[in-house]
């Protein structure tokens, strides 16, 4: 499977507002970068500063769902509007500050932070719907 990207700028608000969800990175003009990759097994592939790599496996095994904020804001990225809904079980967070993980397709109702700079291998039973990543 080769690489897809998406890269959706200020430009786009409107199919940012429809494929990344209900965030207020819309107004704010903020940019989202999503990339898909199979069979990565390494976690160190994770990119460096400000990205939020979710795994399909525990462990950072399987496929990588990578999603940074390329704007000046924060922004809340729908993982079922890009085919990751139920499919995540493990996260690097590359960037210096939280990312937050959300049951729902909207990042509403209680966070699962994902302090900066850190991993998270096994989620257990959570299984994240959307996800909230901090401005790069």
């Amino acid at each position: 499977m080769s690489p897809q990207t998406l890269f959706l700028g200020a430009a786009l608000t409107v199919p940012l507002v429809l494929m990344a969800g209900p965030a207020t990175a819309a107004s704010s003009g903020a940019d989202v970068r999503t990339d898909v990759r199979a069979d990565v097994r390494s976690a160190a592939e994770c990119p460096s500063g400000g990205s939020l790599c979710l795994y399909s496996g525990t462990s950072f095994a399987g496929e990588r769902f990578t999603v940074a904020s390329a704007g000046s804001g924060g922004v809340c990225v729908s993982l079922v509007d890009h085919g990751w809904g139920q499919r995540a079980h493990s996260a690097i967070n590359t960037h210096s500050s939280n990312a937050a993980m959300f049951q729902s397709d909207d990042c509403l109702g209680q966070p699962y932070a994902l302090p900066g700079n850190s991993s998270l291998g096994d989620f257990g039973s959570f299984t994240p719907q959307s996800v909230w990543v901090p401005a790069g």
